[in-house]
Formats: C-alpha cells, sequence, structure tokens
C-alpha cells in the first residue's frame, strides 16, 4: 500500500474532520455542514488525533484549519436542548486515557481546553480560516492559533452568559492577551454576537476577506511560511513567543534564548540558511521538528491538574 493510499485510509476514519496535505500544507475541515459543524466529543477526539499527525509527519509545514458549508463552528452541539450542558463529560478524553491516567487527571476537563491546550503546544504554525459563523467553542477554538483570518461575512460571539454557563477553552487567559481586557470583558459579559468588522477592528482577526478570496488568503500565508522557514526553527520560534507570554521578566525570555541559538547555530539549517541566503537562492532545510529537537524541549514547567 502506498503512502498516499494509507493517508486516504486513515483520513476516511474520520467522521467530523477532513484532513487534507496538499504541498507541505495541512487543511483541517470541521465538517459537520449540516450543524453548522458545532462541536461534540466525536469532533474533539479526531481533531487531537490530527493534531498529533501533523506533529509527528515532517510532511506537513503549516496547517489551516476551517468549516465546510456556510459555517465555521456554532459551538457546542446544543442536540440534547436543556441538558446539552448537564453532561459535560462527553468533551472530556480522561475516561479510559492511558496518557492522561498517567498525569493523574483527578478532576473533569473542559473538552475545549484539551483542545486549546494542544494547540498551545504544537510544533506546527496553524491559521484560523473562519468562513462563518464561529461562537463558543466555534471561536475560543481559534485563541490557541497563530493567525485568525475571516470572511467578511463571518459573525462571532463569546456567547456563555447567555447560556447559563462561562467562558470555557483556557479562553480567560488567551482573549484578554489578543484584544486586552476590557474588550474581553464586554464581549462575556453581553455575550453578544458580533460582526467580523468588529473583530478586525479589536484585532480579534488580522484580517477580512470576501468568502471566495479568503481561503487563497490563508493559503498565502501558510505558503510563506513552508516554502521559507525552517522547520526546526518554526516549531521553537512558536514556543518561545507563546510561552513567554506568562513570563514575568524578560531575562526568562533571554534564558531560552540564549540556548535556543546556541543550539540552533550548530544544525545544518543553520548553515543552509546562511549559505543560500550568500548564494542568493531558495534554502533547502533538512532538520527535522519531529526529531531534532534540542535534549532542553520543552522547557517550560510540567503541570499536574487537580
Amino acid at each position: 500500500m502506498s503512502e498516499k493510499e494509507v493517508a486516504d485510509l486513515q483520513t476516511s476514519q474520520y467522521e467530523t474532520i477532513l484532513y487534507k496535505v496538499e504541498d507541505n500544507v495541512l487543511t483541517l475541515t470541521l465538517n459537520r455542514p449540516d450543524r453548522l459543524n458545532a462541536f461534540n466529543g466525536v469532533m474533539l477526539k479526531e481533531l487531537l488525533d490530527a493534531l498529533d499527525r501533523a506533529d509527528a509527519d515532517d510532511g506537513v509545514r503549516a496547517i489551516i484549519v476551517t468549516g465546510a458549508g456556510r459555517g465555521f463552528c456554532a459551538g457546542a452541539d446544543l442536540a440534547a436542548g436543556g441538558d446539552s450542558f448537564k453532561s459535560v463529560d462527553k468533551f472530556s478524553t480522561d475516561e479510559g486515557d492511558d496518557k492522561a491516567k498517567s498525569k493523574k487527571l483527578k478532576a473533569h476537563r473542559d473538552g475545549g481546553g484539551l483542545l486549546t491546550l494542544r494547540i498551545f503546544d504544537l510544533n506546527k504554525p496553524i491559521i484560523a480560516a473562519i468562513n462563518g459563523p464561529a461562537v463558543g467553542v466555534g471561536i475560543t477554538m481559534t485563541l490557541a492559533m497563530d493567525v485568525r483570518l475571516a470572511s467578511d461575512k463571518a459573525r462571532m460571539g463569546f456567547v456563555f452568559a447567555q447560556r447559563g454557563i462561562a467562558p470555557e477553552a483556557c479562553s480567560s487567559w488567551f482573549l484578554p492577551r489578543i484584544v486586552g481586557i476590557a474588550k474581553a470583558l464586554e464581549w462575556v459579559y453581553s455575550g453578544r454576537v458580533f460582526p467580523a468588522s468588529e473583530a478586525l477592528e479589536e484585532k480579534l482577526v488580522t484580517s477580512l476577506h470576501s468568502t471566495e478570496d479568503l481561503m487563497p488568503a490563508a493559503l498565502k500565508i501558510a505558503r510563506e511560511i513552508a516554502d521559507n522557514a525552517a522547520p526546526l526553527s518554526i516549531s521553537l520560534s512558536r514556543q518561545m513567543l507563546w510561552k513567554m507570554l506568562g513570563a514575568d521578566h524578560p531575562m526568562e525570555a533571554h534564558k531560552i534564548d540564549s540556548r535556543v541559538v546556541q543550539a540552533l547555530g550548530k544544525t545544518a539549517d543553520a548553515k543552509e540558511g546562511v549559505e543560500s541566503f550568500l548564494e542568493k537562492r531558495p534554502p533547502k532545510f533538512s532538520n527535522s521538528a519531529s526529531k531534532d529537537l534540542p535534549d532542553f524541549y520543552p522547557w517550560w514547567e510540567d503541570r499536574e491538574f487537580s
């Protein structure tokens, strides 16, 4: 069986997402268009699996996440009606999960948080192409992504207070860092759904595009990364920038900068990066983001949940 046949077989096993790699760019498509791609337990597990696959695949250099049909993600699936949030354990992956058990996870884990924490530790750059309505977990899942682009027809909302619950997916950490505490509080308190133009004004998204131009715009960014940047450098740079958001002094950044630059300076990629620049040719990087990470990675503290 060819590599393509194996990949197609693996992809066909997903029920709620599409997984397609083309020219080093993975497109993950939330694929429940009849439900506006509403988030459920199956989608959570499939997204986590897809991200693990992407991290292990050196053929993936950038990731785009979008939605099938006219929506990005309408939030949690409310098929259970008024009891939809009563059995929130349906989003948890800790039951029967050996990896989770090994970390001694003793309490319920919010499914959206499991997803954003996985994205937070991702070794690949990830871009959200928000093609339509994105509310609840449909928008909070994107906060851990590196770049958010949106259709000018998209609408977003942190609707939790209107549903009698509270923000999830670690959004109380991510959202104020992106838009500031005042706007974050206003959006969360009101729970109102707002247009993409407001999301752009408040810097929740980077740019707006027509429906037909959204994916080409996302792909352009992904291509710039995949074609020009060293995967190992991107992996370390991504974690340096994200993890330093919680540092209390620039000395913490200096410590890790020094270790990373020393480690990367000895790699074949560093030699190739300089030589390709001097020779005015495209670089051909050979180091792997899955195999060549320095021995001090991950350098951040391991945290238990209790």
